[in-house]
């Protein structure tokens, strides 16, 4: 009888906290709490499409491709849902989870095919970002597609094709019939714009 009514104090208690943790945490995090506690469709629904573009933008950061980032970002989700019991509130806001899961399908995937980790992924493996470092991310992504979005047709195609579809120039001169040195001025004209642009969104 007393260690079930020690059971019961320890559930109530972790009620408690998540009720106390709730009302601090961000709207996000509350829904993977409806998800790990209620199986909540909707809430990962919601996740869902607030986290895709997000986490699809860090890991092009980071060195994917951009079909290999949509690939990242369909084992996270999964992994969100398969493992949602494993989240807890107060060791990390579900943006930190998300990214550090991100980050280590990523670190698995440079260590299989042998090649070396980019910078931004060389930090200590239990680091987790913090809501400083998710937040400035999110903006440079962001920054990043809309000053894209600024470039004429022709050099957005080709810049996109040589850093995110990882095509070299020769690659895109076959896809395309382009002439290589129209290719290359394009690119660098582009690329000229683009910086160009960032700075001014910031």
């Amino acid at each position: 009888m007393v260690r079930r009514t020690r059971k019961c104090d320890a559930i109530e208690e972790n009620r408690s906290l998540d009720a106390k943790v709730s009302s601090e945490i961000s709207q996000q995090t509350q829904w993977m709490l409806a998800v790990r506690d209620e199986r909540d469709r909707a809430a990962f629904a919601k996740l869902f499409d607030h986290f895709a573009p997000r986490l699809k933008g860090f890991a092009i950061r980071s060195g994917a491709s951009n079909a290999h980032a949509e690939e990242i970002v369909q084992e996270v989700l999964l992994a969100v849902w398969h493992k949602a019991s494993q989240f807890d509130p107060h060791r990390a806001q579900v943006s930190a989870w998300l990214y550090q899961i991100a980050r280590n399908k990523q670190i698995d995937q440079f260590r299989k095919e042998d090649r070396p980790l980019p910078e931004v992924l060389l930090v200590e493996e239990d680091d987790t970002p913090d809501a400083d470092q998710i937040l400035a991310l999110e903006q440079e992504t962001q920054e990043l597609h809309t000053a894209l979005g600024k470039l004429n047709p022709e050099q957005r195609e080709l810049i996109e094709q040589t850093y995110l579809g990882e095509l070299s120039h020769s690659n895109i001169e076959s896809l395309t019939g382009l002439p290589l040195g129209t290719i290359k001025s394009r690119i660098r004209l582009g690329m000229a714009r683009l910086r160009h642009e960032m700075k001014g969104l910031r």
